[in-house]
């Protein structure tokens, strides 16, 4: 049985259903849009609750999750012996992304090679282990996902924002 969103005390939403729950963190979206042209019948911003767990098998529901480059789509299994289980090809889990959502002990990390995707008119998602060099310094960065301003009107450079999609970057 789905439920209807809930709310925390930091404006984070959980939706789950009989299988699942996806985590959404509005702050750490950037509106690269992968979740609704991958998904729509799901993840529908024109609707509300914008995410209908309902709409699609739970499979497709992780594989699209997966995709966000960011953490502002994050999902576990309800059954947390489940979790247990969850290999890092499953980026978004929360073992892998939101620790604080994670109830079971986190296993060994793998250092995961290097991949580069250009969204279409959005950032550069880079995704692995790598070094960060910044006029600031140095900075290591251990399997996770970043993505990078290409529109030049990030307020957070090197970081994209989404302000690509109020200056209406295209490329």
């Amino acid at each position: 049985m789905a439920s209807a969103s809930e709310y925390s005390e930091k404006n984070e939403r959980s939706y789950k259903n009989e299988e699942i729950t996806v985590y959404w963190k509005p702050s750490a979206c950037i509106h690269a849009s992968s979740c609704y042209r991958e998904l729509i019948e799901v993840f529908d911003p024109g609707s509300r609750p914008w995410i209908d767990m309902k709409g699609a098998p739970v499979d497709s529901i992780i594989e699209t999750v997966n995709l966000c480059p960011t953490e502002a789509l994050t999902w576990k299994w309800n059954d947390e012996e489940k979790n247990r289980e969850v290999s890092p090809g499953h980026t978004n889990h929360v073992k892998f992304r939101r620790p604080e959502l994670y109830s079971v002990p986190a296993a060994q990390e793998e250092v995961k090679p290097l991949s580069v995707r250009i969204m279409p008119d959005g950032p550069v998602v880079v995704e692995g282990t790598f070094v960060l060099k910044t006029s600031t310094g140095d900075k290591l960065v251990k399997d996770c996902i970043n993505s990078f301003c290409r529109c030049g009107h990030t307020k957070s450079p090197p970081y994209c924002d989404g302000d690509h999609r109020l200056k209406g970057f295209s490329d």
